[in-house]
């Protein structure tokens, strides 16, 4: 829901824009400001001094004074040299300012995206949030590019409308108006023509694009829309491939686009219309001073510089007045970046503070147990996945748990992992960097294949281990590829991918591995062995497994079997209870 221009808006801008300037960077941040601003009032100095320039310049050609013209001309080179100078390092740490301050405010917002699951929890919990790689990339960068071109805009409108309008002031003299015998005298008239046609052409430019700002709201989240489609496809193009789904997923893309396409034909309307008034309102700005000016130039009371002087300061006031005619599509989008943002904030708040409310006591243990007492574990809607949950895992167990699908298996997993918040009870377990939890597909992150295989430890240039590991997993064709940037997870096949997930864990030799259909893409054959490798490689590491083939029962000592309606069994396995007899 789109806000008004009203005091809560404001607030919520000021909180996103404060905490850069009050931060450990807040000297060169203030610094370079000040710069900039002083650069952009020196541009309005060199304004007011090319005004004075005009009168004498075309006084000059008016007079037939050729020394006077040389003169000008002279003058008018140290003019046009200082705002040279003075535009080119405007812009440039204006643009210094933008990086540093969007630098700085990525980093914030990396982080707190990322702090405590939040990335994962806002699917969770706040599914309505659209796009928040988006907000990262794109909006973080539109707010600190639009609020400083638009408030340095502001600021340079103002001083120029105070140092024009004591000028147009003077230079324009009274307006006398007779009227039934009297005369109405009008000190300064041409101030008030500037504002009163500033006031119109504003009201008119507000009527006609006030819609801009929910269709420029809603063009960047259809666009957002579009894109993921895209890039969703690319990483599932396997899948699609398989399935010969490229028609359904045209139509889906004609679809988000034509959406795009639709709301973009409703701007370029509204711009349309707004065009028509601002060009107009521009192009009459050229000839009314002229228009309003010259009976006192065909009276004799001034010169043709004088005449040039008032169109000049003329245009100066009442660009200045007309900022937000000017500036209406950049404000526009400028309130639709900061709803984005606002939005984003509120989200990640409302998730982290929702984590006060979990019920689910979390508890390290540094000996290597995993301990869990009575755990409840549910669903959003609140069904019940498993009640009252207890059994213990000391080092070196190894624990299988199977069940029907949607019993909870892979949940569970969630839960040990600390990322599901539905339920209550307790859990004790290692701390994190401890634990290692392998998935049906594996993620592998963009780099090299050597980054993948450490993820997500530091990289280590330790190639005999690595060859070794590779030759165990079965990857031998895959060892000169080691520092090879690319996007393996398109690359590889998914045996090899769950093959660079077990060489991962014989790398990073975590206490505690969790195993969630981690063997699904792999023969029998292969599955026994890497099940074999692990307990030869890591016999004090705590194994869980979930998986519905019968052969990894028997790489197991424990069994967990989960039921639909809630209920468990915990045991050992047939094959331990027979070495055992």
């Amino acid at each position: 829901m789109m806000k008004k221009f009203d005091r809560a808006f404001f607030r919520g801008f000021w909180a996103l824009i404060t905490p850069y300037w009050t931060s450990d960077q807040r000297a060169a941040a203030w610094g370079l400001l000040a710069v900039v601003v002083g650069l952009n009032l020196g541009i309005v100095y060199i304004s007011v001094l090319f005004n004075r320039w005009m009168n004498g310049f075309y006084n000059a050609i008016q007079n037939l004074d050729k020394a006077g013209f040389i003169k000008a001309l002279y003058d008018f080179t140290w003019i046009a040299a200082a705002f040279i100078a003075v535009a080119v390092y405007m812009l440039y740490l204006n643009q210094l300012l933008q990086i540093r301050w969007r630098t700085w405010l990525t980093e914030r917002y990396l982080n707190e995206w990322l702090a405590r699951q939040t990335y994962y929890r806002i699917q969770i919990f706040e599914q309505t949030t659209d796009n928040p790689d988006q907000r990262i990339s794109e909006d973080i960068n539109a707010l600190v590019n639009l609020t400083l071109n638009l408030g340095l805009g502001l600021l340079r409108a103002v001083v120029t409308l105070g140092s024009f309008i004591f000028i147009l002031w003077g230079i324009s003299g009274p307006l006398t108006i007779p009227l039934n015998g009297t005369q109405i005298v009008i000190p300064g008239y041409m101030v008030w023509a500037a504002l009163l046609y500033a006031i119109v052409g504003t009201w008119l430019t507000m009527r006609v694009g006030g819609p801009l700002i929910m269709l420029n709201f809603n063009q960047q989240r259809l666009e957002a829309d579009f894109r993921y489609s895209l890039v969703r496809l690319r990483e599932n193009s396997e899948s699609v491939a398989i399935y010969g789904g490229e028609s359904r997923e045209k139509a889906g893309f004609r679809e988000r686009f034509m959406a795009v396409v639709a709301n973009f034909r409703q701007i370029m309307l509204r711009q349309k219309r707004l065009t028509w008034l601002t060009s107009g309102y521009n192009q009459l700005s050229v000839i009314f001073p002229l228009l309003v000016a010259s009976p006192r130039f065909f009276a004799g009371q001034i010169q043709l510089g004088g005449l040039m002087q008032i169109s000049n300061a003329f245009g100066e006031v009442h660009r200045s007045l007309s900022f937000i005619v000017d500036s209406f599509v950049g404000i526009a989008e400028w309130k639709a970046v900061v709803e984005r943002l606002l939005g984003f904030t509120e989200t990640m708040d409302r998730v982290q503070s929702l984590r006060s409310l979990e019920k689910i006591r979390r508890t390290e243990t540094p000996e290597g147990r995993l301990e869990i007492e009575g755990l409840n574990v549910q669903l959003p809607d609140g069904k019940v996945l498993s009640r009252k949950l207890s059994f213990i895992l000391k080092r070196g167990d190894s624990l299988v748990v199977t069940g029907p699908s949607g019993c909870g298996k892979s949940t569970l997993l969630r839960v040990l992992a600390g990322i599901w918040p539905y339920g209550d009870g307790a859990v004790a377990i290692p701390e994190a960097k401890n634990l290692m939890f392998l998935s049906q597909k594996p993620y592998l992150p963009l780099g090299t294949l050597r980054e993948a295989l450490y993820y997500p430890g530091a990289v280590r240039p330790d190639d005999r281990e690595i060859g070794a590991l590779l030759q165990l997993c079965n990857l031998t064709h895959l060892e000169g590829h080691l520092d090879e940037p690319g996007n393996w997870s398109q690359m590889l096949s998914p045996g090899e991918q769950q093959r660079i997930a077990f060489a991962r864990v014989f790398l990073l030799k975590p206490t505690h591995v969790f195993l969630d259909e981690a063997t699904a893409s792999l023969d029998e054959t292969m599955e026994a062995f890497l099940y074999g490798a692990l307990k030869e490689r890591l016999p004090d590491t705590v194994l869980v497994s979930v998986g519905h083939r019968s052969t990894i029962l028997d790489r197991h000592d424990l069994h967990l079997a989960l039921d639909t309606d809630g209920s468990w069994q915990f045991g050992k396995t047939a094959a331990t209870a027979r070495s055992l007899s």
